[in-house]
This record gives C-alpha cells, structure tokens and sequence, in this order.
C-alpha cells in the first residue's frame, strides 16, 4: 500500500522556538520560506520515505491539542521521547509497546501541539 500523505503543517505562534524544539528533539534541518500571508520553515525532502512538511505560522493555523496527530517515525522513540521536556514540549504518553505494530509515545510541543513518535523497536 502506497502512503498517500504528501505534506503536513504543524501551526507554531513561535517559528523560531518551534524550529529550536524539532531541531533539538528529531534533528531536523530547516529552509524558510515566506509566503504572502505565512512564514514557514520547510522539513523533509521528496527524494526520502516519509512526508515532507513545515512548521507554519499564519492566521489560518493554530496549534491544538485536538483532532489530527502527525507521527514521527524514528529508529527507537524512547530516544526521541527522552528529549522532549528538555526541550521545552511535555510528554504526555511515554514509549508505549503496542505489540506487533511496534512502540509509541506522545508529547505536546512548545507550540500546543500534540503529536507522536512511532519506532519499531
């Protein structure tokens, strides 16, 4: 089965301290962009397995608690899971097993976000 995700948006109020957090917690590196009404900073690239995607700031997002939650994939989210609160964001499921399908966990980032690690060992 083909991944249909292409692109996410994670809504930051701080592009800068949202930048801080994902690039302490999973590494990531960053290009800005400007739109004409958002200011966003670009994660991924197309030529890899996984989406590409942004933090984004702009009148139209905002960060929630609710509703979609976007996983990051990772060699082991224990790791990932462990860099969360020093970085700023709150742990709120930590590395869970979930069996066959691998562990788990859940944070809220600096923004109020929440979202998840997924790793299979």
């Amino acid at each position: 089965m083909n991944n249909p995700v292409q692109w996410c948006e994670i809504a930051a109020t701080d592009l800068e301290r949202a930048k801080a957090f994902y690039t302490k917690v999973f590494g990531l590196e960053f290009q800005m962009m400007e739109m004409p009404d958002a200011k966003m900073y670009m994660f991924g690239s197309s030529d890899k397995v996984g989406s590409s995607g942004s933090l984004v700031k702009s009148a139209e997002n905002t960060p929630s608690t609710d509703g979609t939650i976007i996983y990051f994939e990772c060699e082991d989210c224990g790791v990932e899971a462990s860099k969360v609160e020093e970085a700023g964001g709150k742990l709120i499921v930590p590395k869970t097993d979930i069996g066959e399908f691998g562990f788990f966990a859940q944070f809220i980032d600096t923004e109020g976000n929440r979202l998840g690690i997924h790793s299979n060992k």
